[in-house]
């Protein structure tokens, strides 16, 4: 497993005492969607816009077709990096080269619980953190391989070998359980 680190900015103390004195809102977390590849370079740019941002990573160790040994610091959510801003610095964060968009619902932007950045800085998470990216119960799925292959689903169940996968058919709204090795499934994404 890898070793968690993160780079984060300080707030300006300036700034965070003038949206004080103008009666600007509370500052929160917020998730920052940017380009693939940019997470760094986008923190960096927050930063010289004095807008604090914590990108957590973690360490990986590659091995090149030459067999070259590499250790490697990722992002630890890939396209995404957090910031702390109040409601009127939204701007600020919107104007930074590589970032997209800051995560919400389409009405206004969604702040992460202070717990959850808390967390991810915490001690308890700095050796023990790495990416999750297999399958969830209850989350839609394909099969890949065999005669039912390209059905889509949702896994109900994971016990050690397989899978409980559940086809369901649209258009006459009935479903049916079977059990599948985890190696013929994979996620569907929208």
């Amino acid at each position: 497993m890898g070793e968690i680190r993160a780079e984060s900015y300080p707030e300006s103390q300036p700034v965070a005492e003038a949206e004080a004195s103008r009666g600007g809102t509370e500052r929160q977390w917020y998730a920052v969607f940017t380009v693939p590849q940019n997470e760094k370079s986008a923190a960096t740019h927050l930063a010289l816009r004095d807008v604090e941002s914590f990108l957590p990573t973690y360490q990986s160790v590659r091995v090149w077709k030459n067999r070259q040994r590499v250790e490697l610091v990722l992002p630890l959510f890939p396209s995404y990096l957090f910031v702390r801003i109040g409601r009127r610095e939204r701007g600020k964060v919107l104007g930074v080269p590589g970032v997209l968009r800051i995560v919400g619902n389409t009405r206004e932007p969604l702040p992460v619980p202070d717990t959850t950045i808390e967390f991810l800085r915490s001690d308890l998470c700095s050796n023990k953190i790495e990416p999750y990216s297999e399958l969830v119960v209850g989350q839609k799925v394909r099969i890949r391989d065999g005669a039912m292959r390209g059905l889509q689903g949702t896994l109900i169940r994971k016990n050690n070998s397989s899978l409980r996968f559940v086809l369901t058919v649209d258009l006459i709204h009935q479903h049916a359980a079977v059990e599948i090795g985890a190696e013929n499934l994979e996620p569907v994404v929208n």
